[in-house]
């Protein structure tokens, strides 16, 4: 007669205090070992039943390392936006000029970026005569000229 460990009792496990209710691919496993190891040796697992859970096992494992990846991948992209607009330091940009009453573009002008910054949120460039653009109204990048 085969015995289950008691260990492996559903109020064992519940007693144990653990706080990860989600199933991982290891639990997947160990759940189908112990059903191969219990099965009924007059009425075994049949072929189709043990094949389409390995398979279930498998794209549970598939799933879980694309999205490891996929998480790897997001947190190599996400640079934060002073560095990612630093590349600008040096650079000619255009971007336009409205009027301050009616809100209608009355000319686009040029500068060379001196610094980025970054405060509540908002990231701007920085140019010599101190004025502040949000980097989201440049229009244009460009080379500065070399005298």
């Amino acid at each position: 007669m085969t015995t289950i460990d008691p260990s492996l009792y559903l109020q064992n496990q519940q007693s144990r205090g653990t706080t990860n209710n989600v199933l991982g691919k290891d639990d997947f496993l160990k759940i189908l070992m112990a059903q191969i190891q219990n099965q009924n040796p007059l009425d075994p697992m049949k072929d189709k039943e043990f094949i389409s859970q390995m398979t279930q096992f498998s794209s549970l494992e598939q799933m879980t390392n694309m999205s490891q990846s996929f998480q790897s991948f997001m947190d190599s992209q996400s640079v934060p936006p002073i560095i990612q607009y630093s590349g600008l330091i040096g650079k000619e940009i255009t971007y336009p000029v409205h009027n301050p009453d009616t809100g209608v573009l009355e000319r686009t002008e040029e500068g060379v970026v001196q610094a980025v910054n970054q405060k509540d949120g908002k990231t701007t460039v920085e140019l010599p005569s101190g004025e502040s653009i949000p980097v989201d109204q440049i229009m244009k990048v460009s080379q500065t000229e070399e005298v």
